[in-house]
């Protein structure tokens, strides 16, 4: 059976009545009490501002939750093999440290790399390459934050070379320095737009991207003041099209625009 989630306004629906039928087709999490369930948890229901919504168990796992005892959510998605090659593929690439090549991913799956990236974004909305990076970008983003050298925190997170977080495509779209100091002096531009995944928000400096989320969109602004709460924020709608078109396409699973400064 094709895996398939539903946007956040029918997840939400389906939250809400508990549908087991929704059971298996995503995961829901709350941030007040670092807990995902399944949809039909009998849990107290939270409020929809305090909820986000993940694929599957690994990437919400990723994020910081843990699995409800009650509701056992990983339990509802053991009888999906597509879900199951897509836990397993996030959990090698969430434990290998750098990148790992499509075609190498899938010969230890055991799996064409073709299969492999038609399966992963078919449940998960996004290519391997682009979990893979957006891992790597949070490895990076994590340990200057918790006060790391620079050089340490590159090669911790999966990055060969100094000149990958210092070029016009790097993850950050300011220098690790500026980034440690919550983007005092740079200007951020910042907008929105609906994708199969519920609201996306993307932000930028004039050196590159440095923001993407899913989410609210009032949620999504103050998280971006709070990974950027010295840097002066703006609503910049018509500026940053390309952008916004290029990460709506890696959430499709479509190749990244090489030319933009997208990680």
């Amino acid at each position: 059976m094709a895996h398939v989630s539903p946007p956040d306004t029918a997840r939400w629906q389906a939250v809400q009545t508990r549908d087991r039928r929704a059971d298996g087709s995503f995961v829901y999490a709350v941030r007040t009490t670092g807990i995902y369930c399944r949809a039909s948890c009998p849990s107290r229901r939270p409020q929809r501002r305090n909820v986000e919504f993940f694929p599957v168990p690994a990437a919400a796992e990723h994020a910081g939750y843990r699995a409800c005892r009650r509701c056992r959510p990983r339990d509802a998605m053991r009888g999906d093999p597509a879900v199951s090659l897509t836990e397993r593929a996030c959990r090698m690439m969430e434990r290998a440290g750098t990148s790992l090549r499509l075609a190498t991913l899938g010969d230890q799956l055991g799996v064409s790399p073709g299969h492999l990236q038609r399966v992963f974004t078919r449940v998960t909305g996004v290519s391997p390459r682009a979990y893979a990076d957006a891992l790597r970008a949070g490895r990076l983003r994590e340990a200057l934050r918790s006060g790391a050298a620079v050089t340490r925190a590159m090669y911790g997170a999966g990055y060969g070379s100094p000149s990958r977080i210092y070029d016009r495509t790097s993850p950050l779209g300011m220098t690790p320095a500026t980034y440690r100091k919550g983007g005092k002096g740079m200007r951020i531009g910042y907008t929105t737009a609906g994708s199969p995944l519920g609201q996306v928000m993307v932000a930028a400096t004039d050196r590159g991207l440095c923001f993407v989320s899913l989410g609210e969109e009032r949620t999504l602004e103050r998280h971006l003041r709070d990974e950027f709460p010295e840097a002066e924020l703006h609503r910049a709608d018509r500026g940053l099209g390309r952008m916004v078109d290029a990460v709506l396409g890696a959430i499709r699973g479509r190749a990244p625009d090489r030319g933009l400064p997208l990680d």
